[in-house]
């Protein structure tokens, strides 16, 4: 399982800054599509990662911040994404298509 949350941290430092995905997008980019909830625990133990990873902009497949618990306190998902350029109401992206950022679409099969 550590290989698989590897590969989820490379994924997730790809996301660009002021841009979002979501814990299936990296599962299905990975291959297994079905993996959805096996990649917000790997998020939930990014903290643990000598190299940062941006947990705080892999969010659902609707946008809303669901892992906004695991973070220091339930504001800081909120506040870091709004420090990049995202409109956050009431734990939803707002204008979340256009701020969606898809691996399968932006990278190439590398891991």
């Amino acid at each position: 399982m550590s290989d698989f949350f590897d590969q989820v941290y490379q994924v997730a430092r790809k996301v660009p800054p002021g841009r979002v995905t979501s814990y299936g997008a990296i599962a299905s980019y990975l291959g297994s599509p079905g993996a959805a909830r096996m990649v917000g625990w790997a998020m939930n133990k990014s903290g643990s990662q000598e190299e940062f990873v941006p947990a705080h902009r892999v969010v659902n497949r609707n946008g809303l911040l669901t892992g906004k618990f695991h973070f220091d306190t339930p504001k800081t998902m909120e506040e870091l994404l709004e420090n990049e350029g995202i409109e956050v109401v009431e734990g939803q992206i707002q204008n979340f298509e256009k701020k969606f950022w898809d691996p399968s679409a932006e990278l190439d099969l590398e891991l």
